[in-house]
């Protein structure tokens, strides 16, 4: 049975439809089933059609994962916690899904698949699987670009309360569900139209964010010394080498 722990904040984009759908699971729903029972899932169209979670079964051997969702509308998906919270993804953010599809797609149309995926399919996959966004007054974004951990996360402790950051990686939020301190976000910056982010997903810079040391994100970070960690906060020059 998959079991998820619904009360940590990351967990709060996805938390209302998360329980619904592990309801379904106990009463013996697939994945995809409990997935496509979600009144969200019934709005969400691809350029195919209205989007499906479809057994992973389904999907023929040999076409890519992207190609097959934007030439069917329809989402491989297995009976796993991983394509659970993929799911969980689709029916929040659709647009962001949505379009992260169109442009994997468009890549694979032109360049196939071959063995190196290129930059921008690069960062669509980390974004998909290990992505969050960011938005937030200046004094973090600032610190955060220079990878000062202790001004981002201790000196400017109370900005975080001004700060939105959402988990939208779906591997990232599964990796969640046994805290460790090394876990870490690639995150991306964005103003206040998030649909412009949408729409430049692969181009936009991005860095590395420890999750875990955001203020209220886990008990642990508020022990003195916790930031004082040079393997998981590193310092820049460090950072940038092991990116």
């Amino acid at each position: 049975m998959i079991s998820l722990d619904l009360a940590p904040a990351w967990m709060a984009p996805y938390r209302a439809a998360a329980a619904r759908v592990l309801q379904r699971l106990r009463e013996g729903c697939t994945v995809a089933q409990a997935l496509n029972a979600e009144p969200a899932a019934s709005g969400i169209r691809l350029a195919a059609g209205a989007l499906r979670f479809v057994p992973a079964s389904g999907a023929p051997p040999g076409e890519a994962y992207e190609s097959f969702i934007a030439r069917t509308a329809s989402v491989p998906t297995r009976n796993n916690l991983h394509d659970l919270l993929n799911g969980l993804v689709w029916l929040r953010y659709p647009a962001l899904k949505r379009r992260m599809n169109e442009r994997q797609a468009d890549e694979l149309a032109h360049r196939g698949t071959g063995t190196r995926r290129g930059a921008v399919r690069d960062a669509l996959t980390l974004l998909d699987e290990n992505g969050a966004w960011l938005r937030a007054p200046a004094t973090l974004t600032d610190a955060l670009a220079r990878r000062d951990w202790h001004a981002l996360f201790v000196t400017h402790r109370d900005e975080w309360r001004h700060a939105d950051l959402t988990l939208v990686g779906h591997a990232l939020i599964e990796k969640l569900a046994q805290p460790r301190k090394a876990i870490t976000a690639h995150v991306w910056l964005v103003a206040d139209d998030l649909d412009e982010f949408v729409e430049g997903v692969g181009l936009a810079p991005f860095g590395p964010l420890p999750v875990l040391g955001v203020p209220g994100w886990w008990d642990d970070n508020e022990r003195p010394g916790f930031y004082e960690d040079s393997t998981v906060f590193r310092p820049a020059s460090a950072t940038r080498r092991h990116q």
